[in-house]
């Protein structure tokens, strides 16, 4: 039994040691992860052009860079408080094996020094044969033959935790350098942070001086926007307008079943009947959106390659500048030229339609509909159907550089921030 216990013992030190291992490892990944999309969202192109529509591109894709490496900083003072946590819980175990194992080695020595008193097989022999009756002789045997075997037995434990608290204090170790390694790291992304908010600066100074061309260039994009809303709007309703006669064509053969059924059967329907509970869409329309909805927050992004959120959802002021107030419906993101749109979950192509010499793509996902503009080139039609990460087309790159994809996410007629629903 003593036996078993070491050998667990030993199993749950290593296992500890490896868990810890594996977490630090996992932090890294994730934060690897991370710091791939912040480089590759520096390499998004940037105008040198100064005119107004140019450095508000800049503004934009720049104040999206500073987010994402706030983001990393927060993820990294996040990871060295859980390591730190690790190193704490890790020293106090290296301080209860530490402990352990020096009473072992005193029990040990204790035993060896007997042992030695006794060492000879004539005093074993004599203390064996000089019993008072052969059931105590048998009982003395028994004594001396367990006692070598756990003098042996605590040889074999004692190597044991000298091991287990050899591993615990290289654990340690590593930990406490994973941590001095991120810290150091944690410094270098907030002064490239620094410079960033300089450079941010430095050209919001130049953009106040252009308060009248601002303010026209966000009125032309409002007006755009709008038509384009418009149109969009417009689709949904007729989407949902199909949806809802699938419904009712769905709840119609049911009812038919039903009461073919009970003639069959040979039972007359309630004249009666209860309150039929009915629905905006269709079973299958029902179960695809149960399975979106259990994606929130894991979706792909819409989008091929690196990419930056340049443009928010919602109705937020442009920090730093004055009077300038923007509301979008969905997202901007921008990626490198050639990058696809793609689709973010399985579902049906229910509209393509040109606005302002580009394409635009609507999906369905059961009750929800994602929204994909600014595309030069389609690769699906209308009826379509799509998988996850599809490709819808290519986004179109205008004369600066900019590939930007104008993203929605709808569920029927409600404008949803698709921020919450991807992951990042």
């Amino acid at each position: 039994m003593k036996r078993l216990w070491g050998i667990l013992l030993v199993c749950m030190c290593v296992a500890g040691n490896a868990q810890t291992t594996r977490k630090i490892r996992q932090l890294e990944k994730q934060r690897n992860e991370l710091r791939q999309q912040i480089t590759e969202s520096e390499t998004l192109l940037k105008s040198t052009q100064k005119d107004v529509k140019s450095q508000l591109d800049n503004l934009a894709l720049l104040s999206a860079q500073i987010e994402e490496r706030k983001k990393y900083i927060g993820t990294i003072e996040a990871d060295v408080k859980a390591i730190q946590l690790e190193v704490d819980r890790l020293r106090a175990e290296l301080k209860r094996l530490q402990a352990d194992l020096k009473d072992k080695r005193e029990k040990y020595e204790r035993s060896v020094r007997y042992v030695y008193k006794n060492k000879s097989v004539q005093e074993k022999l004599m203390f064996i044969f000089s019993a008072d009756n052969l059931s105590q002789m048998y009982r003395r045997l028994r004594y001396v033959q367990e006692y070598a075997d756990f003098q042996r037995l605590q040889g074999v434990q004692l190597q044991r935790k000298q091991k287990q608290v050899t591993d615990k204090r290289n654990t340690l170790v590593a930990s406490r350098k994973a941590k001095e390694a991120l810290l150091k790291q944690g410094e270098e992304e907030k002064l490239k942070l620094e410079k960033q908010e300089k450079e941010r600066k430095t050209l919001l100074a130049a953009l106040q001086k252009k308060q009248n061309g601002i303010q026209a260039e966000l009125n032309k994009k409002r007006r755009s926007a709008n038509k384009l809303n418009a149109e969009i709007d417009r689709l949904v309703e007729i989407e949902i307008e199909k949806a809802r006669k699938r419904a009712e064509e769905e709840a119609r053969r049911k009812a038919a079943e039903a009461k073919k059924a009970a003639a069959a059967d040979g039972t007359a329907l309630s004249k009666k009947p209860g309150k039929i509970e009915t629905y905006k869409t269709d079973s299958e329309d029902r179960r695809l959106s149960n399975i979106f909805e259990r994606n929130k927050g894991i979706l792909p992004a819409p989008i091929t390659g690196p990419y930056a959120v340049v443009g928010h959802y919602g109705k937020y002021e442009v920090k730093g500048l004055r009077n300038v107030r923007l509301d979008n419906k969905g997202i901007d993101i921008k990626g490198k030229p050639g990058a696809n749109a793609r689709a973010i979950f399985d579902g049906e192509v229910s509209a393509v339609f040109q606005y302002n010499g580009l394409t635009n793509v609507l999906v369905r996902h059961g009750s929800y509909i994602s929204v994909y503009c600014n595309l030069s080139s389609v690769r699906v039609k209308k009826g379509s159907p799509v998988k996850t990460k599809d490709i819808l087309g290519e986004i179109h790159t205008d004369k600066d550089g900019n590939t930007v994809l104008h993203f929605q996410l709808r569920k029927e007629t409600a404008k949803l921030n698709p921020e919450l629903w991807i992951a990042r």
